[in-house]
This record gives structure tokens, sequence and C-alpha cells, in this order.
């Protein structure tokens, strides 16, 4: 798997389009790093920009964003609603794939260190990458933020991890920036129908982890209750590894709370939002949607999804489409702007459409594709996607009975179905494409050099894996199908009746889909000289023939008996 982190700077600046493109910009300089987003905020005058790729590409574009918002940023005459010290306020690297939160800290401590001592900038570890236990925190380190930063260089134990410990005149023009290893933040504000920051900031106080400080009497003005050794008695807020506060944002127009959710796992999206929505009604306050600043993971919308549709019990085997559209409703995402999943989801960001090259095309373009003069797709794509399609009629079947009226006692059944369905559905899919390229690794391998004996070792060895690869994507392909006639054996059995034969059409698919990989098998196992593997890999495929025959033909005698 390849390594790719996640570099998120902040950088204080939300308002002049040409300097945040001119710092932006840089990142795309480096090559393997993707720039994903750039979300500035007027109203906050800073800027979230993401970029993705192997660690130490990424560290390089991070350290060249950071010089370069030192060139273009003077902290001596910035303001805005937001938190910050300095001109790129924080730079935390996030693990995406194929690395650890662990194996992420050095690159982040290497980061720092080099930003210190190449640019003369004072830099705080945090989180992850903190030397000490009180600077995990990024609100400690950033504690009187740039106004208080003079004095904070001074305090010996508020010392710099790296560079200067004086506010010296580079200082005064760049501040101080955070480096830090975290997992996914996700960074989040959700809308309220008030103008006041005083009460967004008490409906932050009741969610938020930190909660708010006890007081005597009147909760908003009286006398702080401090323990034996003088400090403030904190009541907890509601959420685990939440961080928030309220204000207020001119170019809406409306209050806000603006929330970081620091680990999605304890505290996810539709929970925060929800906890929102009760503590704002508590207050007489409406919550009119939410807004994402920068990106989020997928897997979060399909949570909150799934999180509704439970809530209305209704099947959760639907599309990733179509639940990310149910998510971004839910959330009220598009409240103050269109949200288009495409530019504030990371995976679909990273998607690479040629690896869906034959599953993005229309009916009309893949029969084309499949009858003109190439070997590929053929025969294993079609068997594939025929799959597909009987999975797909019984997660129809199965969503169907999941909303019929009189069944709704037994939608989370059907739901179950439906869910499977639809993973066999996706995985198909993905197999019309794969078995594609597994026939080009082939015709790829062939082609290579035969000069010398090395090099025809070599290139032998190249055919023969590729070939067990072109033999081991069929084979795939007949488990998901037999896979799928199982959901479409138990919908022609107790699905809903009037769609009997739905289920009976899926099944021939799901059957013919099998059947057609085993012969793809069959065929690119007669030129192996491997018969140990090709005696594994049979012996696997006859059972799966045999079981795909097997329902296969039951399904369609139940639903010739009922129609």
């Amino acid at each position: 798997m390849t390594r790719l982190i996640e570099c998120v700077p902040n950088i204080s600046e939300g308002r002049d389009r040409a300097k945040i493109e001119a710092i932006a910009s840089v990142v795309g300089t480096v090559e393997g790093v993707r720039l994903l987003d750039i979300d500035p905020g007027k109203a906050t005058n800073r800027t979230v920009i993401t970029f993705v790729g192997p660690p130490e590409a990424v560290v390089e574009a991070a350290f060249l964003l950071v010089k370069k918002a030192q060139e273009l940023i003077d902290m001596r005459n910035h303001g805005g609603a937001h938190p910050r010290f300095g001109a790129t306020d924080v730079c935390p690297l996030v693990p995406v794939s194929g690395i650890t939160l662990e194996e992420v800290v050095p690159y982040a401590r290497a980061l720092g260190e080099r930003i210190g001592k190449e640019l003369g900038i004072p830099v705080y570890l945090y989180e992850q990458a903190a030397m000490e236990d009180k600077r995990r925190n990024l609100a400690n380190n950033r504690s009187g933020e740039y106004e208080g930063l003079a004095k904070k260089l001074k305090d010996p134990a508020w010392k710099p991890d790296h560079g200067p410990a004086e506010f010296n005149e580079p200082v005064a023009r760049s501040g101080a920036t955070a480096v830090g290893a975290r997992n996914f933040l996700v960074a989040y504000n959700v809308n309220l129908n008030t103008t006041s920051t005083r009460r967004a900031n008490a409906i932050a106080f009741d969610i938020r982890e930190a909660g708010r400080v006890q007081r005597e009497g009147d909760p908003l003005t009286g006398k702080v209750v401090t323990d034996a050794s003088g400090e403030p008695i904190k009541i907890p807020g509601r959420l685990k590894a939440v961080k928030g506060i309220g204000w207020y944002i001119e170019e809406y127009g409306i209050a806000q709370l603006s929330l970081n959710l620091t680990d999605i796992t304890v505290t996810p999206v539709h929970v925060a939002f929800d906890e929102a929505c009760k503590s704002a009604e508590e207050r007489g306050i409406r919550v009119t949607g939410s807004e994402l600043v920068g990106l989020i993971p997928k897997q979060a919308l399909l949570d909150a999804a799934d999180f509704y549709l439970r809530r209305q019990q209704r099947s959760l085997g639907i599309s990733e489409h179509e639940k990310i559209k149910i998510a971004v409703k839910s959330l009220g995402l598009d409240d103050l702007a269109p949200f288009d999943p495409e530019k504030k989801v990371i995976e679909l960001m990273l998607e690479d459409p040629a690896l869906e090259r034959l599953a993005r095309m229309d009916l009309k373009r893949f029969s084309e594709e499949t009858a003109a003069e190439s070997p590929a797709p053929g025969g294993g794509s079609v068997s594939a996607y025929i799959g597909a399609l009987g999975a797909a009629l019984g997660t129809m079947v199965a969503n169907l009975s999941a909303h019929k009226r009189g069944w709704d006692e037994r939608w989370e059944e059907f739901s179950d179905h439906a869910s499977e369905g639809e993973v066999c559905r996706r995985e198909l899919l993905r197999l019309v494409d794969e078995d594609t390229r597994a026939f080009d690794r082939i015709l790829a391998a062939m082609q290579m050099p035969k000069g010398s004996s090395e090099e025809q070792q070599t290139r032998s060895a190249a055919i023969t894996e590729a070939t067990k690869g072109a033999i081991l994507v069929p084979l795939e392909t007949m488990r998901v199908c037999v896979r799928s006639l199982d959901l479409l054996k138990a919908m022609s059995e107790k699905g809903l009746p009037a769609s009997v034969s739905d289920a009976g059409v899926g099944a021939l698919c799901a059957r013919t889909g099998a059947l057609g990989a085993y012969l793809n098998v069959r065929i690119n196992c007669a030129g192996l000289d491997a018969p140990d593997f090709i005696a594994e890999v049979t012996r696997e495929a006859d059972l799966l023939r045999a079981r795909a025959e097997e329902v296969g033909d039951a399904v369609f005698g139940t639903v010739l008996g009922k129609v």
C-alpha cells in the first residue's frame, strides 16, 4: 500500500486571494504532492489548505508553504475571528494510508526543526509530536495568541521547541507556528438562527469536552469556584474529543459554533450536530445547518447517513452516492453554500478515474467497447458486470421489502440483506476493471525484452505472475457472485412477492456471472506451468461452479413456482 500523509496548514490570510493562491501554489512544485483544497474564510481571516502525498514530499511542500507565508503575511497587521499566533498558524501532518500516526511523528518533528532552524520561526510541537504533555493541546501552545507572543517567548516554561526564543523583528512579522502529528480532525461549524456570540458560546460550552468553569450563583457572572489548589473547577461538556467556541460571522449574518472534532471515532460529526441541535433548542435557538472547513473522510458522511436512515427505519443498503446526499441534507451542509462532495470528501478527491474506466461508462459505450477489435474488455469483465446487475436486483428487492407497508417490524432484516447486496454490487463493479487490468498486465509482461537469458528469465517470471493474477481475478468474481446468490435465494423466498421475478432475473445474472468467470479461470490455467497453484485454484473454482448452479437453479424453480 502506498504511504500517504495529509498536511492541513492554516494560514493567517483569508481575504487577499492573490496571497492565498501564491502561498498554496508552492505545494504543486513538489513532485508527488497533490493540492486538494483551499478554503478561505473572510471573517476568520484564515485559510485552510489541504494537500496529500508521500511523507517526504509532503514535508518538503509544507516547508515551502511556511516559507512563502512568512514572506507574504505580516502578523503585525492581522486581525480575525479565529485564535492565531502566526502567519502559518498550525501545520499538522495526518496519516492517510500505509502509515501509522506513530510513524508520522518523526516527520512532524523534523519539519518543526527545519522551520525553526532555516526560517527563524518559533515552533511549538503539539498533539502526538509534542515533547512534553502540556504542549499536546494546541490551545495551550497558542494561549495569548499573537498579541501575547512577546511575553510568552520570555517565559522559560514556554521556550519554543525550535527556533528563536525572542520577539525580534522577523518574529514580529511571522509570529510562531505549531507543527503537529494527529489523527484526522474535522473542522466543523454549526449554523444558528441567532446573532448572539454569547448564546453561541453557551451552546459550545454545553457540548465541548472542556465544558465551562463552575460559578457560584449566576452561571455567567458568578464567582468562579476553585479547588484546594486554586484552580477553577470545570463542569465537563457532553462530548469527548470536541473543542469549541461560539462566534459571529459577519459575511453570513449569523452566529456559529466553531467545533474541532479531534477524533471522529469518539464523537462523529452527526453526534456533534445532534447534540448542538438539542442544546440550541433548550436555549430557544434553532440550528439551521452546518459547514465543513476543509475536507472530511467519506466514512464520516456514510456513518451520518446510516444514523439518520436508522432513525427513519429505512434500509441502509443504498449506494454511497445516495448516502452522501442524505448526509448532506441531514446535516444541512448546503445551508450556506452548495456542497460538492467531489471537492470536500477526501477519498473522492483522490479517486483515479482511470481505475474505473469501464465501470464509469454508460451502457451503450460499454457494449461498444466490448464489441471493438480488442480482446479487452472480454468475458471476464462482462461476467463481473453481469454479476453486478444480479447483485443490484437482489439489493433492489431487499430495499423494496424493507419499505413495504405492513412489514415495518422487518425493516432491519431486509436492510441487512440490502447492505450485503450493495457490498457485492460494488465489489463486482471493481472487478469489471480489475479483470481488464489483469489482462493488460499479461500483455505488458509479454512485451518485456528477451534478448539475454537473464531478460528471458525475468520476462518468464513476470508472465507467470501476471497469469496468476488473471486467474485469481475471475476466481474472486465467482466468490462474490455465489455470495450474492445467497441473497437472491433469500429474496425469492421471503422478499416482496410482487418482485419475485426480479429476484429470479438477478439469480440468473449471478449464476451466469459465476459460470462465465469459471470459464476465464479455466482458460487462463491452461497456459500456466504451476501445477500446485492450478490444482488449488481449480478445486475451489469447481466447488463455486457447483454451488452457483445449485443455488441458481433452485431460485429459478422457486420463482417459477410463484409466478
